[in-house]
């Protein structure tokens, strides 16, 4: 049926207004400080045909809940739970993810689905956190659940919740974030049952399909459009699994773009690595790559004609017609078998926003950010002067990439909205001191357009406590374009300068710290776009004024010589940068990886893929 513009306008808008209703009320309402206070959770809705309506972040997958539980089965008031790695069809990365799913009714039909997860705090597993750095299968991670019932009719699954609460190792915050999440995915249900009343369930789902479907006329015009009709490749790595030596995990992207329906993207993972030993693999195959490939769709965005232009497009099921995925058997990285551990999963999965971004920047000269930040999590826990067991962690950001025409963003986080704990709370909660929360000084990749900077957090521990990181990008740094230099990566030293000085190694489950070490943490720059020697001198001198570059790092990574005030000697500069630019053996590679990589790679760097 024809859709009445305005109409479709006022749907699209409320359902948008719906999810960010869903997700404030699980803001205000959750206990824990990775849900309240990090806000590690996403919301979405989903049509009766499994397709995401909203686009404003992502989401988990209704496909498990109505494989297991059929819609003529399901009745209002009825809360779906799941966290199964492998049972969600890719939808959920690794147990702590809890996902709430509330079928909405219209008529006595199911007409949509409200859905919320989040990152809890602990689900039971090995390690406080339940992401055990050296698991080597899921059942150390933690309890797992396939779709079940968790309310029935409006009646909470106690014998459920228990079974739950008990495995954690923080019951209560466990028990009110899920409540948080149930109640207001309830309250989202009823909202977008009042649209159904409003205008009709025929006039609802035509405006269903028709966001769909500019979605996807949309980026076949203005995104696929640039990219020209050929096939391209590149990879990246993740580098350690936290069993084996640090190694170089590949993730390859092999893209090919093909005009058929007006243009369309085929992105092969043939050539990636065999799933890890530890836990970095991720479920990326099932229900035909249907998460991954929202999930990946983003970094088109990157193509608009401007930043305003990108920020408008939003990413819903229009876009899964668009990408045909096509993965290696199973035994791979995205392809692992079961009880494969998945709890550091995002070294894989965040990995390949990277590498889609490369092989794309590939095909449209280098218009395409350089490399990124990926998640890290960091914390401590121990026991407080009470006695009490405690668990303090944080999503902490990094730098995003330098772009064709901007500096990168600083300490961004790839997870919407997230954030680091407040300074304020964590001290009135926790035994340690908050002494340093700032920029990372260099951290950026230099470049015409430098890569945005990480964090420096400095802890100070009150009492004996244990310190824990799933982190990656402490050896292999962010990668550079068109002559930009990869940032700084991750490090955490205990005791800096002390008499204990250590360095962590990024994937830690119980690094003892003593009441008055210092914790310093460093997270990642984005790399650099475009050769750093053309940075002009007064953006130099501005960062330094500003303290994101050093003197000692304007000299050396963009060859200019800041003096007092600051101001810059121009004629010392000139002939610094002459005479670098005059002991170059050529132009600057396409890609530049850091020292990292050639170590780890014995030296040698594969011609396919680097050389462009």
């Amino acid at each position: 049926m024809n859709t009445d513009l305005i109409v479709l306008e006022i749907v699209e808008g409320t359902l948008a207004s719906i999810e960010q209703e869903v997700e404030t009320a699980i803001g205000r309402t959750a206990r824990s400080p990775m849900i309240r206070d990090a806000h590690d959770y996403r919301a979405g809705i989903h049509d009766a045909k499994l397709r995401k309506l909203t686009g404003r972040s992502y989401s988990a997958l209704v496909h498990p809940v109505v494989r297991d539980f059929p819609l003529d089965t399901m009745r209002p008031g009825d809360v779906f739970f799941h966290n199964d790695v492998y049972l969600s069809e890719g939808g959920i990365g690794h147990l702590p993810d809890l996902c709430v799913t509330v079928p909405v009714f219209h008529d006595g039909h199911v007409v949509a689905f409200v859905q919320a997860f989040g990152h809890h705090d602990d689900i039971g597993g090995a390690v406080p956190g339940s992401m055990p750095s050296h698991a080597t299968s899921v059942y150390e991670e933690g309890l797992m659940v396939p779709p079940i019932r968790l309310w029935d009719a409006g009646v909470p699954n106690q014998a459920a919740l228990t079974i739950m609460t008990r495995n954690s190792r923080m019951p209560d915050s466990l028990a009110a974030d899920l409540d948080a999440e149930c109640s207001a995915c309830l309250m989202g249900a009823r909202r977008l049952a009042d649209l159904f009343t409003r205008y009709g369930r025929e006039t609802v789902e035509a405006c269903f399909d028709a966001i769909i479907s500019n979605t996807a006329a949309t980026f076949r015009a203005e995104l696929l459009s640039k990219i020209p009709d050929g096939t391209y490749v590149w990879e990246d790595y993740a580098e350690h699994d936290g069993v084996d030596e640090p190694k170089l995990h590949t993730q390859r992207i092999t893209l090919t773009k093909v005009p058929d329906g007006g243009g369309k993207l085929i992105l092969d993972f043939t050539g990636t690595s065999p799933q890890a030993k530890g836990p970095i693999n991720h479920c990326g195959n099932y229900a035909d790559g249907n998460f991954l490939k929202k999930w990946l769709a983003p970094i088109l965005r990157n193509l608009a004609d401007s930043p305003e232009r990108a920020a408008e497009l939003d990413v819903n099921e229009g876009v899964v017609e668009l990408i045909e995925m096509r993965f290696p058997p199973p035994g791979t990285l995205l392809t692992p078998i079961f009880p494969a551990p998945t709890n550091a999963r995002t070294f894989v999965i965040l990995r390949l926003l990277g590498v889609l971004a490369g092989v794309i920047a590939k095909a449209v000269d280098g218009k395409m950010p350089a490399d990124q930040e990926t998640i890290r999590y960091t914390g401590v826990y121990g026991t407080d002067a009470d006695g009490q067991p405690y668990l303090m962690r944080e999503v902490l950001g990094g730098g995003s990439g330098g772009r064709y025409y901007a500096d990168g963003e600083d300490t961004i986080h790839v997870v919407p909205d997230s954030r680091n704990i407040p300074v304020e709370f964590a001290e009135s909660r926790w035994p340690f001191i908050v002494e340093r929360l700032g920029l990372a000084v260099d951290s950026g990749g230099p470049g015409r357009y430098r890569g945005g900077l990480g964090y420096e957090k400095h802890i100070r521990m009150l009492r004996d406590a244990h310190f824990m990181s799933i982190a990656d990008r402490a050896l292999l740094a962010c990668w550079g374009v068109r002559g930009g230099k990869a940032g700084r990566p991750f490090e955490v030293t205990i005791d800096p300068g002390g008499p204990n000085e250590r360095i962590v190694d990024a994937l830690a489950d119980a690094e003892p710290v003593k009441a008055g070490e210092v914790i310093r943490i460093r997270t990642t720059g984005g790399g650099g776009w475009g050769d750093p020697l053309d940075r002009p001198y007064d953006e130099v001198v501005r960062d330094v004024r500003w303290g994101k570059v050093s003197v000692a790092g304007a000299r050396a990574d963009y060859g200019v010589i800041v003096t007092d005030g600051p101001s810059v000697d121009v004629a010392a500069s000139d002939a610094l940068r002459a005479g670098v630019r005059a002991e170059r053996a050529g132009d600057a590679p396409f890609f530049d990886r850091g020292p990292g990589y050639p170590v780890l790679a014995g030296g040698r760097l594969a011609a396919d893929v680097d050389q462009r």
